[in-house]
């Protein structure tokens, strides 16, 4: 703008300096006065061409040293995004580049609590998933949980983050790679609980598959990281299925990067019904324990295709429904030797079951479930027993409380079987935890 105004000045100036010399030429013809006024018109021209000369070719070069610059930038900047690919740095994004991945956040993949998430496909043609954490304070701490405890590691188990975009404000996201068959609960539940999203039913063989590659992630972040990664949030929703069902991991909004030389840390109660460890609902701090409470409950669901805590029709009244507790359930199948009851009546019709495995992965899961925290297995111990390096014992009896549904509807009897779970407390919960427990709980704090 600024080289075409200056060429227009100069064209102007020009023009009126003719004109000017034409007009000194008619009114003192060719006398002494005229060509003194032509002469200095004729310079002042020069002059002129001479600047709009030399300003032309500063500006050829300043254009091409600009682009010489900009095709720099771009490969500095290619090579840049190359390196940290390859060292598995994620890439700040900005905005706009999402937007125009995901088409305007149009196909959207799947909605929870706090965040949604949506397919898009970057420049590169690389596809991704980008999570919309929306919310101002919640959205901000799940954000940097989820950056700091991802950012830093690798497994072959564990979702892989591509890159951020940290707005001032809300909603912020962060750009994983696409996951082509969605998560765990749409191929172990019955597909009618979400139609519109990719299902099936997993076979045995998958699902056994499947129980090793979570432990495996889990056990990388528990045992073989530099900061212990406590994830926090296990759950089938939040493990996800490649294109040959291989697990992986995700969703590390409600993560706690803890130090090695650490046992347990207190944290903020969160988390999803039917996965809490009793520890963590009493106030007593979480550890690795809580994520192995929450892979037993997991690993129950694997192998009977059905939630842990669900409600149904009451046989005495099939007017009302009450709620059902799936451990408790399994315990009482495993004392009667019942083991096949417990698997999922779908893998019993196509058949190819070994009862031996189904054996090992319900042992692994109730000593996984132990109320006390200091009976169950470390992560490591769960990968050697499920790939049978070592021998899975039979897990202790537990009376199986059910203190962790906390969702319970403005009922009355949905509060006085609550309450009658509670006071059936097993020997590891003090009464004074417990009470304050079903007090919190039937007062809905």
């Amino acid at each position: 703008m600024e080289d075409r105004k200056a060429n227009i000045i100069s064209v102007i100036s020009v023009i009126a300096l003719i004109i000017f010399i034409i007009v000194v030429r008619v009114s003192f013809k060719l006398s002494h006065a005229f060509f003194l006024v032509c002469g200095a018109s004729i310079a002042v021209i020069i002059a002129i061409f001479s600047c709009a000369l030399i300003r032309h070719r500063y500006n050829c070069r300043r254009r091409l040293l600009e682009l010489q610059l900009k095709t720099e930038g771009r490969e500095l900047r290619i090579e840049y995004s190359f390196l940290r690919k390859v060292a598995g740095v994620p890439t700040k994004f900005r905005y706009k580049e999402l937007e125009e991945a995901t088409d305007g956040f149009q196909s959207l993949l799947g909605r929870g609590s706090s965040a949604a998430v949506f397919k898009g496909i970057l420049s590169d043609g690389t596809s991704v998933a980008v999570k919309r954490i929306d919310g101002e304070e919640r959205g901000e701490k799940e954000f940097r949980s989820e950056v700091a405890a991802i950012a830093s590691v690798h497994h072959v188990n564990l979702v892989r983050m591509f890159g951020y975009c940290n707005a001032p404000t809300a909603p912020r996201y962060l750009v994983y790679e696409y996951i082509p068959n969605g998560s765990l609960d749409c191929w172990i539940f019955p597909s009618r609980e979400n139609r519109a999203r990719k299902s099936g039913c997993l076979p045995w063989n998958s699902r056994y598959k499947v129980a090793i590659d979570v432990a495996r992630a889990l056990s990388y972040l528990h045992h073989d990281c530099r900061k212990r990664v406590l994830h926090l949030d296990v759950k089938p929703e939040n493990i996800l299925l490649d294109e040959d069902y291989k697990a992986l991991v995700s969703d590390f909004g409600l993560s706690t990067l803890i130090g090695n030389d650490v046992s347990q840390v207190m944290t903020t109660m969160r988390g999803t019904r039917g996965y809490l460890a009793p520890e963590w609902l009493l106030e007593r701090g979480v550890s690795e324990k809580t994520d192995i409470y929450s892979y037993g409950m997991v690993l129950l669901e694997i192998v009977g295709g059905r939630r842990n805590v669900m409600r149904v029709e009451d046989p005495k009244d099939r007017t009302k429904k009450k709620w059902e507790f799936f451990p408790k359930i399994v315990n009482e199948k495993v004392r009667e030797g019942k083991f096949m009851e417990i698997v999922d009546h779908r893998l019993i019709e196509s058949g190819g079951i070994e009862e031996r495995e189904v054996i090992r992965l319900v042992n692994i899961a109730l000593w996984c479930i132990q109320e006390k925290p200091r009976l169950r297995p470390s992560m490591a111990q769960v990968v050697d027993m499920l790939e049978q390096r070592v021998r899975v014992d039979e897990p202790p009896g537990s009376r199986m409380i059910l203190v962790d549904i906390l969702a319970v509807d403005e009922d009355p009897v949905d509060n006085r079987n609550l309450a009658r779970l509670l006071t059936s407390v097993s020997s590891n919960v003090d009464c004074t935890s417990t009470y304050s427990l079903g007090t919190t709980i039937l007062s809905g704090r």
